[in-house]
């Protein structure tokens, strides 16, 4: 070639545009790894299905509450200042959160738009200064929390209301009969004797009946008038619908929200399964509970009667992320075999409260 010559220009080899592509596709997933990642926005409180949580529900604080209880608020909020970029261990009701905000992904990519979600609150009377150490154990564990209601000692029952909540959790006993006296659906929170592994893609609620989706009407029969009256009771009222339970609204939450999957042609891979797991026999009284639940336009996925057979063997085949029954030695049979079991205080097998302390008359002026 003479000098001067134009070369005509060669074309790439075979694997050139491939290699080229492929540093490009390594080049922007760098960069995309950089920066910040995007979580998506919270709903409204009033559209989504609000879950609350008490900072001892989601994570464990036993140390934490010996120490206050112990030592008083002072040392309790200097030892909680002097471990904030210490996250908390996960707590019993940590598994349930991560399995709705599982849910919650699969719900964004069908309807993008929707806001008819979950909505987790931490609800915690905490003095405001341990927010950052439950702030940071919430961003170590990457869980989409945003809205906090921290009450610096006092109840923070009054705001659950304000919060649209669904269903409250915590581990202080006292709080959830404060919050089913307000009508609210709650439940105490009881972390299990050993860790069992639970699904990771499907959130998985089991409820007992009576006095939890139903009403403590057949439990009154049977304290007052024994078993055999208790079935001819539900015999004769088998196609009146029993009146609801506290965790009713909470069951009709689920059901709208499957009903989501359903619509997308979806049943059998839907990420939220329900179980009715109760004590009551199949053919002499469990007619009545299926019939009240499709009155209500409701359903479980699975309905488990087990006439007075233990809950907890069953349970552990379940697995669920939670149980919620009324009767504090089904709590602890289902705690035995690795369920986290939760306490729904309500009902006539729960027992009496001490009454509350005279106030003094006040003094004449």
């Amino acid at each position: 070639m003479e000098a001067g010559e134009l070369r005509e220009p060669r074309e790439p080899g075979p694997g050139a545009e491939t290699a080229a592509s492929r540093c490009w596709e390594e080049t922007k997933t760098f960069y995309e790894n950089l920066a910040p990642k995007k979580k998506p926005k919270s709903p409204k409180p009033q559209n989504a299905v609000t879950i609350a949580v008490s900072s001892r529900a989601l994570f464990r604080m036993d140390e934490e509450q010996r120490i206050y209880t112990e030592q008083g608020v002072e040392e309790y909020v200097r030892y909680q200042l002097e471990h904030e970029n210490e996250p908390f261990s996960p707590g019993p009701a940590f598994p349930f959160v991560k399995a709705l905000e599982a849910v919650n992904r699969r719900l964004r990519e069908l309807y993008p738009d929707s806001e008819d979600i979950f909505d987790i609150v931490l609800v915690t009377n905490n003095h405001a200064q341990v927010g950052v150490r439950l702030i940071n154990s919430i961003n170590h564990y990457d869980l989409f929390i945003e809205r906090f209601c921290m009450t610096g000692g006092n109840s923070p029952i009054c705001y659950l209301k304000a919060y649209h909540t669904n269903l409250y959790l915590s581990a202080d006993a006292e709080k959830v009969r404060e919050a089913i006296d307000e009508g609210i659906a709650a439940a105490t929170i009881f972390s299990p004797s050993r860790d069992v592994a639970v699904s990771q893609s499907q959130l998985r609620v089991a409820f007992d009946g009576d006095a939890v989706l139903f009403s403590d009407e057949s439990e009154r029969i049977v304290k007052a008038h024994g078993l055999d009256r208790f079935f001819e009771h539900e015999k004769a009222h088998e196609n009146k619908p029993l009146a609801q339970g506290p965790l009713k609204g909470f069951l009709e939450a689920l059901g709208r929200l499957q009903k989501k999957f359903y619509s997308k042609g979806l049943r059998l891979e839907c990420p939220i399964r329900t179980y009715l797991v109760t004590a009551r026999s199949a053919a002499s009284s469990g007619a009545r509970a299926l019939k009240t639940l499709r009155s209500w336009g409701l359903e479980t996925d699975e309905a488990l009667f087990l006439a007075g057979a233990p809950k907890g063997p069953l349970l552990e085949k379940i697995r669920p992320h939670i149980f919620f029954d009324d009767q504090m030695f089904h709590v602890a049979g289902a705690q035995e075999m690795g369920t986290v079991a939760a306490h729904v205080p309500y009902g006539v097998a729960q027992k009496p409260r001490p009454p509350a302390p005279l106030k003094p008359a006040p003094a004449a002026q």
